[in-house]
C-alpha cells in the first residue's frame, strides 16, 4: 500500500473497523498518517483487525447501539489522545427480509446500529471533534434505489443520508464537514453474508456485477480512497455530499 501525508498527525475514530470497508478504511487513514481507533463488537476480529493494521492504531470493543459503550469509547479517545480530527461512523449492517417476513427484532436490530448507533455515535463525538474536522457517514446506493426485500435497510440508509443535509447546518459555525460515502455493491463479508452459503455469495456477487455499468463489484480499497478523500484536507470545500463508489450503479 502507498504511504503518503495527507492525515499526518490526524487522530481518526472508525466504527465497525474490523472488516470490510471499515478495515480497509482504517489501514488508509494510518498509511497517510493518521492514529486510528478501530471498534468492533467481537474481541477476537477486533485483535485480529488490530495486529492487521500493525501500528498507530488502538482497537475499543464497542456496540454502537448501546450508549453506554459509546461512552466508553470516546472516554479512551479523550484519555488516549484528546481530540478527534475525523469520525468515519461506518458501523452497520442489514438483512433480506420481504415485506410482510420482517419480525419486530430485525427492524429494531437495523434501525439501532445504522441510525441511532450513527446519530450517537457523531453526537458523542462532538465534544472531542475538533473544529474544521471531518464526519463521513455510511451510506449506501439502497438508499436512493429501490430493493426488493431490502426495505428496513434501505429505509436506514436514507435516514442517514438525511442526518447530513441537516448536520452540516447545525455545524456550520464550527466548520465541521459531513459528508456520505455511498458504496454500491462491494466485495465484503458483510455482502457475502448476505448469503446461506458461499455457492450462493459467488451467485450474488455474479449478479450485482450485471448490475453496474462497470460490469464488477467493488474493491473495499477502492472505496477506502474515497473515504481518504473526505478525511482529508482535499475535500476542505465538500460538505453535505453523497460520493458515490458504486460503479455507476445508482446513476442509470
Amino acid at each position: 500500500m502507498a504511504t503518503g501525508t495527507k492525515l499526518q498527525g490526524k487522530v481518526a475514530l472508525v466504527t465497525g473497523g474490523t472488516t470490510g470497508i471499515g478495515l480497509a478504511a482504517a489501514k488508509r487513514f494510518v498509511a497517510e498518517g493518521a492514529y486510528v481507533f478501530i471498534t468492533g463488537r467481537r474481541q477476537p476480529e477486533l485483535d485480529a483487525a488490530v495486529k492487521a493494521i500493525g501500528a498507530n492504531v488502538q482497537g475499543v470493543r464497542s456496540d454502537v447501539s448501546k450508549l453506554a459503550d459509546l461512552d466508553r469509547l470516546f472516554a479512551v479517545i479523550k484519555e488516549t489522545k484528546g481530540s478527534l480530527d475525523v469520525v468515519f461512523a461506518n458501523a452497520g449492517g442489514g438483512n433480506f427480509a420481504p415485506l410482510g417476513a420482517i419480525t419486530e427484532e430485525d427492524f429494531d436490530s437495523t434501525f439501532g446500529t445504522n441510525v441511532k448507533g450513527t446519530f450517537f455515535t457523531v453526537q458523542k463525538s462532538l465534544p472531542l471533534l475538533r473544529d474544521g474536522g471531518s464526519v463521513i457517514l455510511t451510506g449506501s446506493t439502497t438508499g436512493v434505489t429501490g430493493n426488493a426485500n431490502f426495505s428496513v435497510y434501505s429505509a436506514t440508509k436514507a435516514a442517514i443520508r438525511n442526518f447530513a443535509r441537516n448536520w452540516i447546518l447545525d455545524l456550520k459555525e464550527r466548520k465541521i464537514r459531513v459528508n456520505v460515502l455511498v458504496p454500491g455493491p462491494i466485495d465484503t463479508p458483510g455482502l457475502n453474508g448476505l448469503a446461506p452459503d458461499a455457492e450462493a455469495a459467488k451467485g450474488l456477487l455474479s449478479y450485482m456485477a450485471t448490475q453496474v455499468p462497470l460490469g464488477r463489484v467493488g474493491h473495499v480499497d477502492e472505496v477506502a480512497t474515497a473515504a481518504l478523500f473526505l478525511a482529508s484536507d482535499d475535500s476542505s470545500f465538500t460538505s453535505g455530499a453523497e460520493l458515490f463508489v458504486d460503479g455507476g450503479q445508482a446513476q442509470v
